[in-house]
């Protein structure tokens, strides 16, 4: 069966909204086009020039990657640098670059969700959730169509609240309406107000649903003219957000702690001074995490796995948390096998592999 780009892409994204990428990402299509059938798909970490040389080789025309290889505007393609390179050669060979970035990492099933599996973590919460992300919506329906409109509606994404769904509020009142000429009114007649028994009904979005809820709304409401509201709501999304925190089904030695993790990710462990002896939760973030160290602390976490510390950054552990950095490339590696099996589930017949290209450019002694 013959899938296209798009096809494959949307999939994606449906995982990982790119409207949860962050400000500065550059998620997406980056080179191609969706409309091509995609012969397979080449996933890595970092689409540089030899896995690009890969793809050609494996015959994908795809290459899905988990950091943008453009983040700003290019000028000219000379191939002065690796990105111009890579680019160059990937348009030469009508490969399409896909990154998959910020928005996999901020999803409660990407990046942070798979570095929880590998330690061992059952039920793991966001670290820091998502504001401004919801939305509500107010709609007036007659009251005989207000089932067959939420149910419209919650198709469509709206009502999901954590482990929730179907979520609403109804309240019951009476509209009124007078059809001018040329209204083609569901009820009533031209020229004369019409009370009509009605059903205020109030659900919850998230705000990249907004579109497909707004035309399902449309298509099931009886009404020529809707009257509808959205609001955007303070409320944290709760499954949305960075980093992500847990608990240990048992106690673990802090020195076994980090022999597992040496184990699991491999590369080299920078760490602060050991605060406990033992640790029962632990706070991560796959990438650079940083900026989340307040709230690993305030999460009440022992531990904060993470990357790219500074070296002053260290001293704010503060006796009060520890510190562990494994390394981008180590704490984010297992992100092309999250991507792979996400397609595999969604495409029985899909051709796609991961990359032979070892992509890390630090080495270590």
């Amino acid at each position: 069966m013959n899938f296209t780009i798009r096809e494959v892409t949307t999939c994606l994204e449906q995982l990982a909204p790119l409207a949860l990428q962050e400000d500065y990402d550059n998620a997406g299509l980056l080179s191609g086009d969706s409309n091509w059938t995609c012969t397979g798909a080449m996933i890595c970490l970092d689409s540089t020039p030899e896995v690009i040389q890969e793809a050609i080789q494996k015959g994908c025309n795809l290459v899905v990657a988990h950091h943008p290889i453009v983040f700003s505007g290019i000028k000219k393609l000379t191939g002065k640098n690796y990105i111009e390179r890579a680019l160059i050669l990937a348009i030469k060979n009508d490969i399409a670059i896909y990154a998959i970035h910020t928005n996999l990492d901020n999803v409660h099933t990407g990046v942070n969700r798979k570095i929880g599996d590998l330690l061992g973590i059952q039920n793991p919460s966001i670290l820091r959730s998502a504001e401004g992300h919801l939305l509500q919506l107010s709609v007036y329906v007659p009251n005989e169509h207000a089932t067959s409109v939420m149910e419209a509606l919650f198709s469509a994404g709206a009502g999901a609240i954590g482990k929730y769904d179907n979520c609403s509020f109804t309240l019951q009142g009476t509209g009124t309406f007078r059809p001018g000429e040329g209204a083609d009114p569901f009820t009533g007649e031209i020229g004369v107000r019409r009370y009509e028994p009605e059903t205020r009904i109030e659900t919850i979005l998230p705000f990249w649903k907004k579109d497909a809820v707004f035309k399902a709304l449309v298509e099931a409401h009886p009404y020529e003219e809707v009257a509808y509201n959205f609001v955007k709501l303070e409320n944290p999304l709760q499954e949305t957000g960075s980093g992500m925190v847990g608990n240990f089904e048992q106690p673990i030695l802090t020195t076994e702690l980090l022999q597992k993790i040496k184990t699991i990710f491999g590369g080299t462990i920078r760490h602060t001074a050991i605060v406990d002896d033992q640790i029962t939760r632990i706070a991560w973030c796959g990438g650079s995490g940083s900026f989340l160290l307040k709230d690993a602390i305030s999460s009440g976490a022992q531990v904060f796995l993470t990357s790219d510390f500074k070296y002053h950054q260290f001293f704010d552990a503060d006796n009060r948390i520890l510190i562990i950095d494994i390394g981008h490339f180590e704490n984010e590696q297992f992100t092309m096998q999250l991507i792979y099996d996400h397609l595999k589930d969604n495409f029985p017949n899909f051709a796609g592999c991961l990359t032979s290209v070892q992509t890390n450019p630090i080495h270590y002694l």
